[in-house]
């Protein structure tokens, strides 16, 4: 509403907009203060004085822009020429590396890693012979009746028993 206020209170607000605003004031106690305080701020200020800048403000402000110091050039952001040097020697000696040609391996070293790798490859798929063990142990781990078994006694069962005593 706020926005429409300031709309109304500057007579920018169609009649539409204005009917509404009036409405909406003639029910609402605090925006209708906040109207108010609007209008008293607006006074106050169409009673100060306009204040314009001095004739010499222009050739003054030009005069200071002129006096600060010119910007630095590209290289000069550097500490020194030595770490320009080094920065330099550092991209073309990158780029020549880059550049050099590849080392083609052996087909017995290719065939060899192709060998590793299915080797790998089986032994991390192994377990999926044992899917179905693996999809079942959160059930039996969870099954009450097989905490609850009793252990048949032994020979050496007992044999620890009379030992512990």
């Amino acid at each position: 509403m706020e926005g429409k206020l300031v709309e109304y209170l500057d007579g920018r607000a169609r009649p539409a907009e204005r009917r509404a605003v009036e409405a909406h004031l003639s029910g609402c106690a605090t925006c209708r203060t906040r109207a108010e305080e609007f209008r008293a701020l607006w006074t106050a200020l169409e009673d100060l004085p306009e204040i314009f800048p001095s004739p010499s403000f222009d050739a003054s402000l030009r005069a200071r822009i002129a006096a600060e110091p010119a910007r630095r050039g590209f290289w000069e952001w550097m500490p020194s020429p030595r770490l320009a040097f080094a920065v330099s020697a550092l991209v073309i000696l990158s780029a020549w590396i880059s550049s050099a040609p590849r080392v083609i391996k052996s087909p017995t070293v290719i065939s060899r890693a192709v060998q590793e790798s299915k080797v790998t490859a089986e032994k991390d798929f192994g377990m999926i012979r044992d899917l179905p063990e693996l999809e079942n142990f959160d059930v039996i781990s969870k099954f009450d009746a097989l905490s609850e078994l009793p252990v048949p006694p032994t020979a050496s069962n007992e044999e620890m028993k009379k030992e512990t005593r």
